[in-house]
């Protein structure tokens, strides 16, 4: 009994010790008698490299008990706006679909991506969201795209 106990506190403590982008707010998609209501949470992060562009991103989330525990899988299903918010300061070297935002959406192995690819033809940085899964990702996905202009104020 201890073992599970330990278990359990310790896959809780798991759940919410991982990072996450700034949480702007959530709409209730379906009420649950039980643990927290389905909902549609929209949170902000800032691209790490490149100062002046900011992504929103909505995500669905699990209620329910195994909700309420962090033990559900989250939904594959989101949609992301990436736009530029100041002046885009473009590093010298870029990486190719380099990571800048992730968040698990399951206690193991799933979690959603943001990757951030150059269109250097067009100027135009491109956010693509996608889950990854251990054995099976989803082909669910949305990208935004910010071309790089001057900014003006």
């Amino acid at each position: 009994m201890k073992t599970k106990a330990a278990l359990l506190t310790l896959m809780l403590g798991f759940a919410s010790s991982q990072a996450y982008g700034e949480e702007i707010g959530c709409v209730t998609t379906a009420w649950k008698l039980i643990g927290a209501n389905h909902k549609i949470c929209v949170e902000a992060f800032d691209d790490p490299a490149i100062p002046g562009v900011t992504c929103h991103l909505s995500q669905a989330r699990t209620g329910g008990l195994a909700g309420s525990l962090g033990l559900a899988s989250d939904p594959s299903k989101f949609s992301i706006a990436c736009r530029q918010v100041g002046p885009i300061t473009m590093p010298s070297q870029l990486k190719d679909n380099e990571v800048v935002f992730s968040e698990d959406t399951s206690i193991l192995f799933k979690e959603t991506r943001v990757i951030r690819m150059f269109d250097k033809k067009r100027n135009t940085l491109i956010y693509l969201v996608y889950s990854t899964k251990l054995i099976e990702g989803s082909p669910m996905n949305s990208i935004s795209t910010v071309p790089v202009m001057p900014w003006r104020q």
